[in-house]
């Protein structure tokens, strides 16, 4: 019997995103079928792979420029502007699905000026604006020892710091402290299929 030509064009597609996605990775990547999975799932994916590799790179500083949002140097800021800037940055780029985590152990100035050092810098993909999607970026998700440690102190739970003491007995593990500042109980959360909106002032 044959097929309704909605899944004849829904097939096709399909195969012209896997060829377009093989081509895209060099040949790198072998392509195959999703079977466990519905068509539309199967085309959802290779769809996002191939709007991956075609993106162009570009860093969130540079987005937030692009919208309209000035990125000042720390130093150049008073403690009064430096707060209200960070706040700025903070919903800009909830509106580009970017979601910081992890900021009670910093500063103000400590927060915004490690954002505009260094994790504004790190280069992305320039993909396009999605409901479902987001980008967590918890400021201590560099994986070093002092990251591992100031999580430890601040953010683990009992459950996960008698779990790391179990794993690893040798390393010596921080007395639990609250943490200095009380900010990430107001930051932007990924609200998936909703939309935001909002414009620098």
């Amino acid at each position: 019997m044959a097929k309704p030509k909605a899944e004849d064009d829904q097939d096709k597609t399909i195969e012209d995103l896997k060829r377009r996605a093989e081509e895209l990775c060099g040949g790198q990547m072998k392509v195959g079928e999703l079977d466990e999975f519905p068509a539309e799932t199967e085309g959802a994916f290779w769809k996002h792979v191939v709007d991956w590799e075609e993106a162009p790179w570009t860093t969130n500083f540079q987005q937030l420029e692009s919208a309209g949002v000035s990125l000042p140097p720390p130093d150049s800021l008073n403690d009064q502007e430096l707060t209200e800037k960070l706040w700025e940055v903070i919903h800009a780029l909830a509106l580009l699905r970017v979601f910081i985590e992890q900021t009670d152990h910093l500063s103000d100035r400590e927060l915004y000026s490690e954002l505009w050092i260094d994790c504004l810098r790190d280069e992305t993909k320039l993909l396009p604006l999605s409901p479902n999607a987001a980008y967590h970026l918890p400021m201590l998700g560099g994986c070093s020892e002092e990251d591992m440690r100031l999580d430890l102190k601040y953010y683990a739970d009992d459950d996960s710091r008698q779990q790391w003491q179990q794993d690893y007995p040798d390393y010596p593990l921080p007395a639990h402290e609250d943490p200095p500042y009380d900010r990430d109980r107001l930051l932007p959360r990924a609200d998936y299929g909703s939309s935001a909106s909002w414009e620098p002032n």
